[in-house]
């Protein structure tokens, strides 16, 4: 079943898409790029910097685009894709269960390592906080990100949400899950009274529909966030690995490559490590934590058992981190 599954997908993607041995033997792959907006302005963005690819490294480079995060993540697992672009969240999906690495991390274009997920609102909306979202959430209709999006559900999920006791499933009017484009439109057009994001897409919108951006409001900024890494099925060819690697972070010297960066809203890119995964980890078992203590029909010592299994693994994770730096 699963199998259809990943080939449904694959079909609906409209790319043709080499086997593993066949695409690894020829020095060809697939990149498969998260759906935080529609597929056009995807391919209008990302097209370049795969086309410099192609160019630099001489391994001919596929662009694989699903409807949402986990097309990309299972595609992966089946080996159909063998590099892309994730958040911190389908990264960690990716590799858990799809024999993904990361190896390098996007630059935002001012050069830093990171990003905010944001809450936003119609210009015209009367809040202009959290705290105003909290009191009154029963009225309010929220534009949640996809599942395994970081900075559209994970990041606001807890830092917004949990932290001030609101569930985003049950304690607003109405929830419905959405990519970042797609959010931010519904609140610049009203759908919405609020939408999960992040700095990034919202600046993308700034060029992209000016009009609209310009009737979106932040009310609401996260701690930051570490930038989007790029990940690889460890299994990777090393002939492909070495010089997909060497092309990422050696591109954007020239203006033209500045340029196509512009684009994408980047930098550039620096090396990375399954490291930079670890604070989403410690996020997921925050989470968790919190809805076992809130949970009044599990026996007492058998969530005792559990919470203690999550510190002590929040504990190893903290140990690691530490010694990444």
């Amino acid at each position: 079943m699963m199998k259809k599954i990943v080939v449904a997908v694959l079909a609906m993607a409209g790319v043709a898409v080499a086997t593993s041995a066949g695409a690894q033997a020829g020095k060809e792959i697939n990149f498969g790029i998260i759906a935080t907006e529609s597929t056009q302005n995807l391919k209008s963005s990302w097209g370049p910097l795969l086309d410099d690819m192609q160019k630099r490294t001489g391994i001919k480079v596929n662009a694989f685009f699903a409807s949402d995060y986990a097309g990309i993540i299972e595609a992966m697992r089946f080996n159909k894709v063998q590099v892309a672009w994730y958040g911190n969240k389908s990264a960690m999906e990716a590799v858990d269960r799809a024999s993904g690495e990361v190896f390098v991390q996007t630059l935002s274009k001012d050069g830093a390592p990171g990003y905010w997920s944001l809450l936003v609102v119609h210009r015209d909306s009367p809040l202009r906080s959290i705290e105003d979202v909290v009191k009154n959430a029963k009225t309010l209709t929220l534009g949640m990100g996809d599942p395994n999006s970081t900075s559209g559900n994970l990041v606001p999920g807890y830092y917004a949400f949990a932290l001030n006791k609101l569930d985003a499933r049950k304690d607003f009017k109405g929830m419905r899950a959405a990519n970042h484009e797609t959010n931010l439109l519904a609140v610049a057009n009203k759908h919405v009274d609020l939408a999960t994001n992040n700095n990034e897409s919202l600046d993308r919108l700034k060029m992209t529909a000016p009009d609209k951006a310009a009737l979106v409001r932040e009310i609401w900024r996260s701690p930051l966030i570490a930038a989007d890494p790029l990940v690889w099925r460890k299994d990777l060819a090393a002939e492909i690995k070495q010089p997909v690697k060497e092309f990422f972070t050696g591109y954007g010297k020239s203006d033209a490559e500045k340029s196509v960066l512009a684009t994408l809203g980047l930098a550039g890119f620096r090396a990375s490590s399954d490291a930079q995964l670890i604070p989403t980890r410690q996020l997921e078992l925050v989470r968790d934590k919190n809805k076992l203590e809130a949970d009044t029909a599990m026996a007492p010592a058998e969530k005792q058992a559990k919470i203690a299994q999550i510190e002590a693994r929040l504990a190893e994770l903290n140990r690691l981190l530490v010694a990444s730096r």
